[in-house]
């Protein structure tokens, strides 16, 4: 990429002094489709050597988790590789374990699980709105490293990527949010509260982080201030984490149809067809 810098406001107050240009689309594109098909090898790989993959997407509102999830997924076999972004927990489910829902949707053998927010909820706006008592988040911050922990024995690869955000850049999606239609509902009401509450998020990430960032486990910072980089550079950094080999097989011939004999199909009129509105 394009090394030219220039200095931006990062999420936590400081300065960042290395944001480099913008990429070109064209070039974009073209390592964008790279890393896809690397990640389709990975992926049967996964498969083929029968490993558990939990990839956890955090961070602030409009930080652009989304998007990367969709672009890691665009050409993946939901079969290999799902995602999980799960609503507010039922009546029922706030009774459970807190990890309880959670576990539910680990991987099994040839697996990778992609969560679109995660277990920290408790960690960043449960805190924040004060959905859970203090006392719930002092045993979430002792017993989620050991969770963790707990994981990665069971053999599951844990990686846990947490997206970096500016207010400025922040506000400037949201407002991008408002103005179009197609977005507008990517606002939910929660999205305004956090808002107001910026300083206090950034406590309780950084609170979070000082207990959560193991070495069975680290976090990985992704600076999201500019979506395409962001995507470009976690994707990169996924592939990096899992030692997978090439399984393309090789190319096949297709066999030919085999001879319809005397069996007769039946005529399109006697089918309903959807309306061709276009042509």
């Amino acid at each position: 990429m394009d090394t030219s810098k220039t200095e931006t406001p990062s999420s936590d107050g400081e300065r960042r002094a290395d944001r480099p240009k913008k990429i070109q689309n064209a070039r974009y594109e073209k390592e964008l489709f790279r890393l896809q098909l690397e990640l389709v090898k990975m992926v049967e790989w996964i498969k083929h050597k029968g490993l558990k993959v939990v990839v956890i997407f955090e961070g602030r509102d409009a930080a652009g988790k989304g998007g990367v999830i969709k672009r890691i997924t665009q050409h993946l076999s939901p079969r290999i590789c799902r995602v999980v972004a799960l609503p507010a927990p039922t009546e029922r489910e706030q009774t459970q374990w807190y990890f309880q829902r959670y576990a539910a949707h680990l991987p099994a053998a040839g697996e990778m699980v992609l969560f679109d927010r995660s277990w920290y909820n408790r960690g960043g706006v449960e805190r924040v709105m004060g959905f859970c008592s203090e006392q719930e988040h002092r045993e979430f911050l002792r017993s989620c490293p050991e969770f963790e922990r707990m994981l990665v024995r069971s053999g599951i690869k844990l990686i846990k990527y947490w997206f970096s955000v500016s207010d400025e850049e922040q506000e400037r999606r949201f407002q991008n949010r408002l103005e179009q239609d197609h977005k507008r509902w990517k606002l939910s009401p929660m999205d305004l509260e956090s808002r107001t509450r910026w300083v206090a998020y950034s406590k309780a990430k950084d609170e979070m982080f000082a207990h959560t960032d193991i070495k069975q486990a680290p976090w990985y910072v992704v600076d999201a201030d500019v979506k395409k980089h962001a995507r470009l550079n976690c994707i990169s950094h996924l592939l990096s984490m899992v030692d997978y080999e090439d399984l393309t097989p090789e190319p096949v011939e297709l066999p030919k149809r085999t001879d319809a004999g005397a069996y007769v199909r039946p005529p399109f009129s006697d089918q309903t067809m959807v309306p061709t509105t276009f042509p």
